[in-house]
């Protein structure tokens, strides 16, 4: 079935860019040329016959064949003649449809069928400190992540990172594939006001859930009086800026030096990093004291709290004789993810 949709969408991209007659006449012609060769040269078979044509209509010339009558030499400087140009055409073609292919990708016209992959809504000044994250993760370093935001052109160079021009809406998201993406990004609009901002994130994130309640949501706040709205909306996690700036101010101000550790757990990019990675299986039915010092000795890793399913509930430092479960997750401080 898959095989055949294939061959479908393969006919229908020749017949799109014209390249179904321009193939035929090369057919015909090696095809003729090589029924000719071998009726002006004895020697010559017919498939022999195409195996010349090919190699001279494509002006490679290994010289294994070369016709010695007037007939068969007139047929070869027919077929260099006009190879030559039909060749040209189809290179001509070719190189069109994939600068033209480019081109559409970068304006963010195109449509995309990826599968657990990310959505990145909006495009910030926070954006590209965001993907650098990702990418220096192994988790995400090479997940395909397709951004959705009303400018020109693709913001920045990335082999795995696809642009999508305009709203968030219905059309945008299909052309994202949301059904299959494994989570998206709601980020706000720096160029509007904090309240419209905040409106905009809110309905985003509605109509993403509403397209697609599996997917998991994280978006970005401004103000702390919008998270009731976001939680109405199914949002799985919500960030609000400003609150989280001020309680870290307020911690560092008590604590001396909770900013630097704090920056350094939430960047990939270097020293140790949060991760939440499921339970392994040996340690299944175990205590969270077990765990801790299996992990501490065997990973050089610290297990800070346990988690229900990816994304769940949160208990942080649980209790030590408190038995893990089969969807439990668990968040460590690590240098890299140990599994």
């Amino acid at each position: 079935m898959l095989l055949g949709k294939k061959i479908v969408d393969f006919f229908h991209f020749l017949q799109r860019e014209n390249l179904i007659k321009l193939l035929l006449l090369i057919g015909i012609m090696v095809a003729a040329s090589s029924i000719g060769i071998s009726w002006f040269e004895p020697e010559v078979s017919w498939v022999n016959g195409i195996w010349w044509s090919v190699v001279t209509l494509t002006t490679v010339g290994y010289g294994d064949i070369s016709p010695t009558t007037i007939g068969g030499r007139i047929i070869a400087m027919l077929i260099m003649f006009f190879g030559i140009g039909l060749l040209g055409m189809l290179s001509a073609t070719l190189a069109s449809v994939l600068i033209s292919n480019k081109m559409k990708e970068n304006k963010g016209m195109s449509t995309y069928t990826f599968k657990n992959h990310i959505i990145l809504a909006e495009w910030n000044h926070r954006s590209k400190a965001i993907l650098n994250e990702l990418r220096a993760d192994s988790k995400t370093a090479e997940t395909p992540i397709v951004l959705i935001a009303d400018i020109e052109e693709k913001p920045t160079i990335d082999d795995n990172f696809f642009f999508i021009k305009g709203n968030i809406n219905e059309e945008t998201l299909d052309r994202a594939n949301i059904q299959q993406a494994k989570t998206v990004i709601v980020l706000g609009d720096d160029q509007v006001e904090a309240t419209a901002r905040d409106a905009k994130v809110v309905l985003s994130t509605l109509t993403i859930e509403s397209l697609c309640p599996a997917v998991y949501t994280v978006v970005e706040l401004v103000d702390e009086q919008n998270v009731q709205h976001c939680k109405r909306a199914k949002a799985d996690e919500i960030i609000v800026g400003n609150e989280l700036s001020s309680n870290l101010i307020a911690s560092s101000a008590i604590n001396h030096g909770i900013s630097q550790i704090v920056s350094e757990l939430l960047s990939t990019q270097h020293g140790n990093d949060l991760y939440s990675i499921r339970v392994p299986d040996e340690m299944i039915g175990n205590t969270f004291l077990e765990l801790f010092t299996t992990m501490k000795q065997e990973k050089q890793s610290i297990v800070l709290g346990i988690q229900k399913e990816d994304g769940g509930m949160l208990s942080t430092n649980p209790h030590s004789d408190y038995t893990l479960e089969d969807d439990d997750y668990m968040i460590i401080i690590a240098r890299g993810r140990p599994y």
